[in-house]
């Protein structure tokens, strides 16, 4: 049962995620847009300012349980990293249920009144005269901490089940940097084929006049 609602709670973050990572195409457009028009054209818009923070702001909100499903949050690991996986999962869960979930229930409600405002009298932007709504990127507030709430209940799960196994479940697969990536292939193969592997990562200059070995 944990392990299906870890599933879900991964399948629903990565979904959202990725669905609000196009927020970075629509504002490079429109930033893009407004530089062209304002320095070519000399003719600026009102809504350029606007759209900039709201994708941004949007983008850094509902992709924060994402981040969490994938372990991707800035982690102080200089002890974290050299410690057991046992006591790995018991810190996390102790500092999820101190921390976490009380901040994130208090960003939720505290969201909720914040949005429910922002509805009522369906607030528009004075950063612009555009008067663009903004009631429904501050009801984002709500959804992204709601969101938290279930990934984090699904690494609470994960603390549980390494406490049980001795062991981390596996993390579902994803985009990696490429740096990991090398580093990971490197680290298969030296234990696939022992030193021999190193040849094949970093191929040694063949010898020549002034390479080559000198009696």
């Amino acid at each position: 049962m944990l392990q299906h609602y870890i599933a879900f709670a991964d399948r629903l973050s990565s979904w959202f995620g990725k669905a609000f990572a196009w927020c970075i195409v629509i504002m490079t457009l429109g930033v893009g847009y407004e530089v062209f028009v304002r320095y070519l054209l000399r003719q600026p818009t009102a809504w350029a300012f606007d759209l900039s923070y709201m994708m941004y702001g949007a983008l850094f909100m509902m992709a924060g349980a994402y981040t969490l499903s994938r372990d991707g949050h800035v982690r102080a690991d200089v002890f974290y990293r050299l410690w057991r996986p046992r006591t790995q999962a018991t810190v996390e869960l102790v500092l999820y249920i101190i921390f976490f979930f009380p901040g994130v229930l208090a960003l939720v409600f505290a969201g909720w009144r914040y949005a429910s405002r922002s509805m009522r009298y369906m607030e528009v932007s004075v950063m612009s005269p555009a008067n663009i709504p903004i009631w429904q990127f501050k009801l984002l507030i709500v959804v992204a901490g709601v969101l938290l709430v279930v990934q984090g209940i699904a690494q609470v799960f994960r603390c549980i089940l390494c406490l049980r196994q001795g062991y981390w479940p596996p993390k579902a697969a994803d985009v990696e940097e490429m740096e990991k990536v090398l580093a990971d292939q490197h680290a298969r193969e030296v234990l696939a084929h022992g030193s021999e592997a190193v040849d094949v990562v970093a191929p040694r200059a063949p010898a020549g006049p002034d390479n080559g070995s000198r009696p």
